[in-house]
C-alpha cells in the first residue's frame, strides 16, 4: 500500500485557508448570545451546529458526546497527543473531544466532501484550534503520524443491510473486507502504548497485541492498548 505523508500536509494547509476565510466571516458563534460550551452541554444543543438533514443523521452515524468524553480521556495522553478520528464524518467527534481534551490535538479523515464541509464550518464556529479535518481515504495517510485512534465503525457502510449515509461513495462488503485487513496492519505496525478507541466495532480491525482495559456504553465503547 502506498501512503502520502505529503498528501495530508498539503490537505491541513489548504484546510488553514479555507478556515481562515470561514474565521474572518464568523463575528461570534453560529447562533449569537450562545458562548462555546453551550454546544456542548448536550447532543441536542451540539446538533444546532449542522444544517437540519445533516443534524438527523446523528443518531445513528454521529458519536454521542457522553462517549466522546471517555474516549478523549483515555486517549489525550499526554500534551500534544495526535489523535485520528477514522472516518470523521461532520466532525463531531474531533470537535467534541477537543473541547473536552484541550491539551490533545485531534485529526478527522474524511472521503465525502460534503460531510467535510460541515465539519469545517463547525470548526470555525467553535474556534476550535486543535482540530484538523482531511479529505482523504484513511489509506493514504501515514499512521505514524498519530499517536493513538478513534474508530466508530465507519467501515460498516459497506455491508449490504446497512444504513447508509448516502450514495456519493462506492461501498461493497469487499470494500469492507479489504478496508478492515489494511487497517489491521496499520495498527499492527504501531508501537507498544498505542490506543484506539472503538464504538459499534465487530473488532475485526483490532490486532490480538491490542490488550481491552475498558468498557462502558453497554459494552459498545471499547478502549484497548497495545502491549
Amino acid at each position: 500500500m502506498q501512503l502520502f505523508p505529503g498528501a495530508q500536509y498539503n490537505q491541513i494547509q489548504e484546510n488553514h485557508m479555507e478556515e481562515k476565510e470561514l474565521m474572518q466571516n464568523i463575528k461570534g458563534n453560529t447562533l449569537p448570545g450562545r458562548d462555546g460550551s453551550y454546544y456542548f452541554e448536550s447532543d441536542e444543543n451540539f446538533h444546532e451546529l449542522y444544517p437540519l438533514p445533516v443534524a438527523t443523521l446523528a443518531s445513528r452515524h454521529w458519536t454521542p458526546l457522553a462517549v466522546t468524553k471517555k474516549a478523549a480521556a483515555f486517549l489525550a495522553t499526554h500534551k500534544g497527543a495526535r489523535i485520528l478520528d477514522i472516518g470523521c464524518g461532520v466532525g463531531k467527534f474531533c470537535l467534541s473531544a477537543a473541547y473536552f481534551a484541550p491539551c490533545a490535538r485531534f485529526y478527522g479523515v474524511e472521503q465525502r466532501k460534503r460531510l467535510l464541509a460541515h465539519a469545517q464550518n463547525a470548526r470555525a464556529a467553535l474556534r476550535a484550534e486543535n482540530v484538523y479535518f482531511l479529505h482523504a481515504n484513511f489509506m493514504q495517510l501515514d499512521f505514524g503520524s498519530y499517536d493513538h485512534f478513534y474508530f466508530f465503525n465507519s467501515f460498516y457502510e459497506n455491508l449490504e443491510h446497512a444504513h447508509k449515509i448516502d450514495d456519493s461513495i462506492v461501498v461493497s462488503e469487499e470494500l469492507f473486507n479489504h478496508y478492515n485487513r489494511i487497517l489491521f496492519r496499520q495498527l499492527a505496525q504501531k508501537p507498544g502504548g498505542t490506543r484506539i478507541v472503538t464504538y459499534h466495532s465487530m473488532e475485526n480491525e483490532i490486532p490480538p497485541e491490542y490488550y481491552l482495559v475498558e468498557s462502558a456504553s453497554g459494552n459498545l465503547l471499547k478502549c484497548w492498548i497495545k502491549a
